[in-house]
């Protein structure tokens, strides 16, 4: 019976992944089909499948073609032309079905369908380092590491059980079998060896809906390279004509009214790997999102930057220019122009709109630097 049931568990699983494999386009394109994000799971509705079905109508109700009837009468049972109102449905509706998927699973089946190449990491990518973790009470140890609390009690039952212990004078005095030292092992965690950093313009040009196309597409690019690597951080940066580091709330919930300097945030994602990410032992990805709108002078300043300061010392720039209303479009021309044979370490994405999403990761992964 259980291995039926491990059967028939293993078929759903089989059968959910294929459903995702085949809307996959779909769920990339629609935040909103992302659900709950949790360590481990994310939750993705899939359609219910029912079985095709007769549905019959009341005897004797008459058909199409039979009885009298006028021009514009509506045809069967319901409520007549010109009543806004009516009672309250019967039939059930279309219900959707939520199951968990692993977050493993979910970049399994990205890499397969968007024929992403798996990435070789570089500096201290498969470098455990040794954390130590009390798990336990010993008998032995260093004086460091005596259990105060452990000690006392098994020194107060010893006097109690030897009838030695004075309650008008309560004093215990740990002998050395009393005492317990706190045990400990080495458990080997992984080194954090990869970092991705965020750029996002927050001028008043860039609206919500570009927006959620950065969060939308941050999520997959996040779901991906957590696959390749064992640790990953996270930084993220927002600028207008002036840059600053804040956390992943401010990042997709800020809007400013002022202009637009991309040099701003170029030179401090610079100065933030000079301070904190070493490019010979980190494996750094910067993908810097905006709707193209720039000062006219800075974009050489911009070109400069890259080509001198962060290309050099990363895997991957990945500049995705996501089109709005009111931005120019302007600066992917200018890194065209300034980069015409694009070096393998940069890639340029224009995003138009949710659907343009699937082809612009395609496009930044499938380097796989």
């Amino acid at each position: 019976m259980v291995q039926r049931i491990n059967h028939d568990h293993s078929r759903f699983r089989q059968i959910v992944r294929g459903r995702i494999r085949d809307n996959l386009r779909k769920y990339i394109t629609h935040g909103e089909m992302i659900g709950r994000k949790g360590r481990e799971l994310v939750s993705i509705p899939l359609p219910q499948l029912d079985l095709p079905h007769f549905r019959f109508g009341q005897n004797g109700s008459g058909g199409v073609g039979q009885g009298d009837g006028e021009v514009g009468q509506p045809l069967g049972p319901g409520q007549e032309q010109g009543q806004g109102a009516g009672q309250a449905g019967s039939e059930p509706g279309q219900h959707l079905r939520e199951v968990e998927v692993t977050l493993e699973e979910l970049a399994e089946i990205l890499g397969n369908e968007l024929e992403l190449p798996r990435i070789e990491p570089k500096g201290k990518a498969n470098i455990d380092e040794l954390k130590t973790k009390y798990t336990g009470i010993r008998r032995s140890g260093p004086e460091s590491l005596r259990h105060f609390k452990r000690t006392y009690k098994q020194a107060l039952r010893r006097q109690v059980a030897s009838n030695t212990y004075n309650p008008a004078d309560p004093l215990v005095v740990p002998i050395n079998e009393d005492k317990r030292y706190r045990a400990w092992k080495s458990i080997p965690q992984p080194q954090a060896n990869a970092v991705i950093v965020y750029m996002m313009d927050v001028s008043g040009s860039m609206t919500d809906d570009q927006k959620q196309i950065v969060r939308t597409e941050a999520f997959w690019i996040d779901t991906w390279l957590k696959s390749q690597y064992n640790g990953l951080e996270i930084r993220y940066i927002i600028h207008d004509a002036a840059a600053r580091e804040v956390d992943e709330e401010t990042f997709y919930h800020t809007r400013e009214s002022g202009g637009t300097r991309i040099s701003s945030a170029y030179r401090l994602c610079v100065d933030l790997l000079g301070r904190s990410f070493p490019p010979d032992e980190w494996n750094v990805y910067c993908f810097h999102f905006s709707d193209g709108d720039n000062w006219g002078e800075d974009n050489e300043t911009c070109l400069g930057l890259l080509r001198d300061e962060l290309l050099p010392r990363i895997n991957l720039f990945c500049y995705g220019q996501v089109e709005s209303p009111y931005g120019s479009g302007e600066f992917i021309r200018a890194l065209r122009s300034g980069f015409k044979d694009e070096p393998e370490k940069l890639a340029l994405s224009e995003i138009r709109n949710k659907e343009g999403i699937y082809d612009s990761i395609k496009l930044f992964l499938g380097k796989g630097r």
